[in-house]
């Protein structure tokens, strides 16, 4: 069960730069994840589209921009210039984004940039967090230091309201233990399985779903990603045009 570029449905892997089957139990090697870029350009403006449908405008706060047709309207009737002036429109929406990062998920990390720099873009009220495969205890805000600034999940629960939507990335493609078993994770000792993590996280979030850059037609093979699928409440969406459009829609609920 010990080696690199075989095919053990529960083996552990060593000296073997990337995953081939997704089917590794633990992997002792230590690994380097990169953050996404968030600045990345769009190459297409269907993912910004998609994503203004979870905004919800509202006039907030004190801060004022210019009306610039009220004023045209104002100078007009008194004829003398009359700036007027409302309430900033603002992005009401508040959105958690737990991203899937490293391992298989270099695969896909193009076209998750684009989401992410779409989102950071679309959305004002967002706060991105990373985990791999599976959420644990503990997620990161900066995948170079992942194994020294983790923060807890519980944190991340009694930190942000149920009035936060929640959007996770991932290719959900991964051990079956993973999701089930404590100490199913590969890459650390989990004392609770990643299930529970996440009904955890969709029992204090119920706006949540989840969003996979694999092609929807492939689902069905990988049987990690049935098991989140079932979790989700169906709640799995593709990355891709309509896939975004029906996320949106779920969380505009």
């Amino acid at each position: 069960p010990f080696g690199a570029y075989g095919y053990n449905p529960e083996g552990v892997r060593i000296g073997q730069q990337e995953s081939r089957h997704r089917r590794a139990v633990k992997v002792w090697d230590k690994r380097e994840f990169r953050n996404l870029d968030d600045s990345v350009e769009i190459g297409t403006r269907n993912i910004k589209v998609a994503l203004k449908r979870l905004r919800r405008w509202v006039r907030e706060g004190a801060h004022e921009e210019l009306d610039l047709n009220g004023t045209i309207r104002a100078t007009a009737e008194h004829g003398y210039l009359d700036v007027k002036t409302r309430p900033e429109r603002r992005n009401a929406v508040k959105v958690l984004l737990f991203l899937d990062n490293g391992g298989s998920m270099d695969d896909h990390v193009r076209v998750v940039e684009e989401l992410f720099s779409a989102a950071r873009t679309e959305l004002k009220h967002l706060e991105h967090f990373y985990f791999h495969n599976c959420l644990y205890e503990g997620v990161w805000k900066d995948n170079r230091r992942r194994h020294s600034d983790v923060i807890p999940t519980m944190d991340i629960l009694h930190t942000y309201g149920p009035d936060y939507k929640v959007i996770l990335v991932g290719d959900a493609a991964m051990s079956p233990w993973e999701i089930i078993q404590p100490g199913g994770s590969v890459e650390h000792w989990n004392a609770e399985s990643g299930e529970v993590w996440m009904r955890r996280l969709l029992e204090k979030w119920k706006h949540a779903v989840w969003i996979n850059p694999v092609q929807e037609q492939a689902w069905r093979y990988t049987q990690s990603t049935q098991m989140l699928h079932r979790l989700m409440g169906g709640r799995m969406y593709p990355l891709t045009l309509a896939g975004l459009d029906g996320a949106m829609k779920e969380l505009s609920h």
